[in-house]
């Protein structure tokens, strides 16, 4: 899952601190100066960041076709993407990234397109896994990961027991996943379980997901100007803030995540409620 991103863009993430938010200047300091980012970054709210952001990944292909390069290629120049955006949100101290890399609709590709993302997979852990655990960043998989092929699964079985006890950013990588088929599942695990149906409410149905334990998204991004969710986080997006993006997966770098966050901090979270208006004058 990885193309061979620059010795400087690995290190990188090492200077994150383990315990604490970075402070506006710190992040101000990464960015460079008079860039984008830099201007972007001015204006983010920290007490007022998303806990939970959640992306759909959309776009490698047309990146590729745009190209006249093999659609493998827009995956492998995906990975620079991944790398980019799991460091910009570390630093910016979010809680909770989820990327959807590989939906369980996917294994309808051609087979040499599977094997490449799967390919990839195993060479950005390989890659990355030393930077994630020195950074105290935790590594989830969401999804079934029996279809996967054996290599890979002893890939991410290695990245989560080496990074279960770090207390950072909780980094889920949805693999081998569909929004419905997490509902069936947790919905025979309750079966299973003998849950009487007076007894299961949204609460208890929620420890039987695969984010048990975790926010639900605040906000989802989707690359590629798509505008649908595709089976994808379906229960735990109730309520989250949607932004999309004609900017394809390869393209996206920390600039779009930042806007996507400012953006977000502009909207009014109501839950189904009202915004009380302000009492203006008087009798």
């Amino acid at each position: 899952m990885c193309r061979s991103g620059s010795e400087d863009s690995r290190s990188s993430l090492r200077i994150l601190s383990h315990d604490t938010q970075m402070s506006l200047e710190d992040l101000l300091a990464w960015a460079p100066s008079g860039s984008p980012e830099a201007a972007l970054a001015g204006q983010v709210d920290f007490d007022r960041l998303p806990g939970h952001v959640a992306v759909i990944m959309d776009g490698n292909g047309r990146w590729a076709a745009q190209r006249h390069l093999p659609r493998v290629d827009g995956h492998r120049a995906g990975i620079d993407s991944v790398r980019d955006v799991v460091e910009t949100s570390a630093r910016l101290g979010i809680q909770v990234l989820t990327l959807y890399a590989f939906s369980v609709e996917n294994w309808k590709r051609p087979p040499l397109e599977v094997s490449v993302l799967m390919g990839l997979l195993k060479r950005y852990l390989r890659l990355e896994l030393e930077s994630l655990a020195a950074n105290d960043i935790r590594f989830r998989v969401l999804g079934h990961m029996d279809r996967l092929p054996d290599d890979v699964r002893r890939e991410l079985e290695v990245g989560q027991d080496k990074t279960h006890s770090n207390h950072g950013m909780l980094f889920n990588v949805a693999l081998n996943y569909g929004g419905r088929a997490e509902i069936v599942h947790a919905a025979r695990r309750a079966i299973a379980a003998g849950v009487r149906p007076s007894d299961l409410d949204e609460k208890r149905f929620g420890e039987l997901l695969y984010t048990s334990g975790q926010p639900d998204p605040d906000l989802l991004i989707r690359t590629s100007g798509e505008m649908r969710v595709s089976n994808f986080l379906l229960w735990q997006i109730a309520y989250a803030e949607i932004w999309v993006t004609e900017t394809l997966w390869p393209d996206f770098r920390a600039r779009h995540l930042l806007e996507a966050i400012l953006e977000y901090q502009k909207r009014d979270r109501r839950y189904g409620g009202i915004t009380q208006p302000a009492f203006v004058g008087g009798r």
